[in-house]
């Protein structure tokens, strides 16, 4: 299924970062791209740049959801193409500095928005297909990418939640692609190294680089260029289906 012309589109988080590179990556294809993200300033920005949809919406209800998706519908055509960006990564150990437990609290929220804002997404986008015409002769109804994160597999110190979060969202593309599979829609997750977004991008420049040159090979910080590129590959090659593919320049993370 190559984005082309008018297939319709959904990304999540897509007001920075991630997701704003792979809104204007499917934009540049000819998509029509709805923008779902909870920063009206920013993602009604990236919006009127592609040329798309902004739908406010936080990713963690589920009626939201439903309500951008439906938004989106009437506007573009039920959206073949379905990007779970949207993504937090506050730090907090197991036991702290001070012998508190981590806040469950803390450790809710993340699992929350990584894990069931990606799930509400996913799943209901992927209803939508699965009610929707054929796209071609192998009977592909459409597409939907998660993001999970080499925090999956490495998880640092601090990363309790993220990683907790992330290592669901891996877990979760295998059974949901078998799922979807009798209805032609195929899932895959990336699972990015050290990426140049808003999470970095607060850091001093001597920080990004260090953290670029633990990279084997290209020693720097991904693109979210790159990441969007990978997007765009996934929705083009049918084979692609019910993987986890990281995209890390050869990277595994140590404990800190």
């Amino acid at each position: 299924m190559r984005p082309g012309p008018e297939t319709p589109a959904v990304v999540s988080g897509g007001a920075s970062g991630l997701g704003a590179a792979t809104a204007r990556a499917l934009a540049r294809r000819g998509a029509r791209v709805a923008i779902l993200d909870l920063n009206a300033e920013r993602g009604a920005a990236v919006a009127g740049e592609v040329h798309g949809l902004f739908c406010a919406a936080d990713a963690t209800d589920p009626e939201a959801v439903a309500a951008a998706l439906e938004r989106a519908e009437a506007a573009h055509g039920v959206a073949r193409i379905a990007v779970a960006c949207a993504g937090i990564a506050p730090a907090g150990r197991s036991v702290d500095r001070d012998g508190r437990p981590h806040d469950p609290g803390l450790f809710a929220r993340v699992v929350a928005v990584n894990l069931i804002g990606t799930f509400n997404l996913a799943t209901q986008a992927a209803a939508r297909m699965a009610a929707a015409p054929t796209l071609n002769g192998d009977g592909e109804r459409g597409v939907v990418v998660m993001t999970a994160s080499v925090a999956a597999f490495e998880g640092q110190i601090g990363q309790i939640g993220y990683a907790a979060s992330k290592g669901g969202v891996a877990s979760m593309t295998l059974p949901m692609a078998r799922d979807l599979a009798r209805s032609g829609v195929r899932v895959v997750s990336i699972a990015p190294g050290l990426f140049l977004t808003p999470m970095l991008e607060g850091l001093p420049e001597e920080a990004q680089a260090s953290l670029g040159g633990q990279v084997p090979f290209p020693a720097r910080l991904g693109s979210p260029d790159e990441y969007a590129a990978l997007v765009v590959q996934i929705a083009e090659n049918a084979m692609l289906n019910g993987s986890v593919i990281r995209l890390d320049g050869a990277i595994r993370m140590g404990p800190r």
